[in-house]
């Protein structure tokens, strides 16, 4: 089996705001899009639009409605991808190291030259950000796309994984959760950022922002000349528009 490297400083990963996730996929396609030509290419696609599809897909959106402390209901954007855990079990598994953790940035990888396809890493992730290439007979997983964040032929601020740098609604940040000084680790305290699944023991490095409680406050009722005003301009309107 696959020993861990020695806990180093740095820490990469990303956080994901929930609170601010629209749902909208765009980092799940770009992800795809990236590393369909980059370090885990190809990233493979069988019958996209048929009744069964499968493929390859290093993040993934899952949509949930739950119940509000306020009794109501809303919707919440689940983006899920590999966590990057401190103590990720996926490695320590692995009977043959293709699986391991750099000790200098924390990154989980797979090195697909010695993964034999056992898929005892899948098994063991609880998190369920394994993906198994069928065609190539290998395992493959987020890298925090390793090949953005450390080249330095790209502008500094493109440096970062391709899920960030795509998020119309900025909701997903990438930095070193080992520095508590970070702008992403003042983030997760200022919002009280949590582990997921915690009680497992693995450490993800990376942290959700949990959404933030909705308040939905009654408008100020009208007066009565303002309600009589506004329900003759909408009668109006209503004749104009039955024209």
């Amino acid at each position: 089996m696959t020993a861990l490297p020695p806990p180093g400083p740095k820490k990469l990963g990303l956080v994901i705001d929930l609170d601010q996730c629209v749902g909208c996929h765009a980092c799940a396609v770009v992800c795809k899009e990236w590393n369909t030509g980059g370090h885990s290419a190809p990233l493979p696609d069988r019958d996209p639009y048929q009744k069964e599809p499968r493929g390859v897909w290093l993040n993934r959106v899952h949509t949930f409605e739950v119940d509000d402390e306020s009794g109501g209901g809303r919707t919440v954007h689940f983006p899920r991808s590999c966590l990057h855990c401190e103590e990720p079990a996926c490695v320590t598994v692995c009977p043959t190291g293709a699986s391991y953790k750099r000790a200098e940035d924390g990154i989980v990888l797979v090195n697909a030259e010695t993964c034999i396809g056992c898929k005892l890493c899948s098994w063991a992730c609880p998190y369920g950000a394994r993906e198994f290439d069928d065609d190539a007979g290998v395992m493959k997983k987020c890298t925090l796309c390793i090949d953005r964040i450390y080249n330095e032929t790209l502008e500094e601020e493109a440096r970062v994984p391709a899920c960030v740098s795509t998020c119309p609604a900025s909701a997903r940040h990438f930095g070193d959760l080992g520095d508590p000084d970070s702008p992403v680790s003042r983030l997760v305290a200022a919002r009280g950022g949590v582990d997921l699944m915690p009680e497992l023991g693995y450490k993800p490095v990376n942290k959700y922002l949990p959404p933030r409680e909705r308040r939905f406050d009654a408008p100020p009722p009208r007066a009565k000349e303002e309600e009589t005003e506004m329900g003759g301009f909408l009668r109006w309107i209503d004749r104009v528009l039955s024209r």
